[in-house]
């Protein structure tokens, strides 16, 4: 027996007595629950469906040393095709209360779209630039979501950050705290979620007064250029874009140069309509995007010496080159 073997007996062990609103469920293909589509297996699956469960989730495999991983829409994330060795918590703390006239209590499970018609019920504006990105409060603020400013200017991008007042953190020294915008350190596609096992709880967004005819509009025009751009999910599974953005040159467009729009491996494809996405035509491996994503960073390297970085997140056991 192995050291998560034991780890997850003891974490299958205290679960009735410490997690008491969901049932364990095991060898959970995780495919449906990601953008992509694709992904093995997780050993245990954990539905967290307040941010208390959430935290005694998280509480518990810290305690039995068990590994874990949180999942929300799963959007941004690769899954292998062994799936995951150890507890999974998909997040669907989805609560969400008005403290006063513009502050907005939600959990971090929350999903941005009911989010965004909920406050343009208000007529409070911020977070109506994201409609059209798949993503939990959680997802939001771990990457720091992004779009570009309204039409027809589009003169800058817009963050998430710009919006958040506080979030409620699960420290990874277990404790529970409420922190500010510095604590976060938000930047492009990052935040301090990426080089902690802080694990977000809830966030507050403080909105603004604004017209919902004008907030309508910019969301008909943001689903319309991200219509044209962008596959749509659900034709197309994807995770989004694969790798980091390269300031002032683009990954996309280097993709693109090299003539790799279209180019497949199994059943992944470089998007005809958007060079930095790959998609699952139907039946994709992990291991056919991992191939897909080699095959475009050596054609890159090759051409213009610019290494390009994967932005999505590998989540899981893969399997090892050349094997079956």
């Amino acid at each position: 027996m192995t050291a998560t073997d034991r780890a997850l007996d003891a974490f299958r062990a205290l679960a009735p007595r410490r997690l008491t609103t969901q049932p364990l469920r095991t060898g959970v293909p995780l495919a449906p629950y990601t953008t992509f589509r694709i992904g093995g297996p997780a050993d245990v699956l954990y539905d967290a469906t307040s941010a208390e469960e959430l935290a005694n989730a998280v509480s518990l495999a810290r305690e039995v040393e068990v590994p874990w991983f949180v999942l929300g829409l799963g959007a941004n994330i690769l899954v292998g095709d062994r799936g995951f060795r150890g507890v999974v918590i998909r997040n669907v703390a989805r609560a969400h209360r008005f403290l006063d006239d513009t502050r907005l209590w939600c959990e971090s499970g929350t999903v941005v779209k009911d989010l965004i018609f909920t406050a343009v019920d208000r007529s409070l504006s911020g977070l109506e630039h994201y409609i059209g990105i798949p993503s939990t409060v959680g997802g939001a603020v771990w990457q720091n979501l992004h779009f570009l400013s309204p039409a027809p200017e589009r003169e800058r991008t817009m963050f998430i950050a710009e919006v958040v007042e506080s979030c409620d953190i699960l420290s990874t020294a277990g404790e529970r705290i409420t922190a500010g915008r510095d604590y976060l350190r938000f930047g492009y596609d990052d935040s301090v979620f990426h080089h902690t096992q802080d694990v977000a709880l809830a966030v507050t967004f403080r909105l603004t007064p604004g017209d919902p005819g004008a907030m309508h509009r910019v969301m008909q025009e943001n689903l319309g250029w991200r219509g044209a751009r962008h596959p749509w999910l659900d034709i197309h599974p994807s995770a989004g874009s694969i790798f980091k953005k390269i300031e002032g040159v683009g990954a996309g467009r280097l993709v693109d140069q090299c003539g790799l729009k279209g180019h497949r491996i199994g059943g992944a494809q470089i998007s005809h309509l958007h060079a930095n996405i790959v998609v699952n035509l139907g039946g994709a491996t992990a291991a056919d995007v991992r191939a897909l994503i080699a095959h475009a960073q050596r054609a890159v390297a090759e051409r213009f010496g610019q290494h390009l970085e994967p932005e999505i997140a590998f989540v899981g056991e893969f399997e090892e080159p050349g094997s079956a």
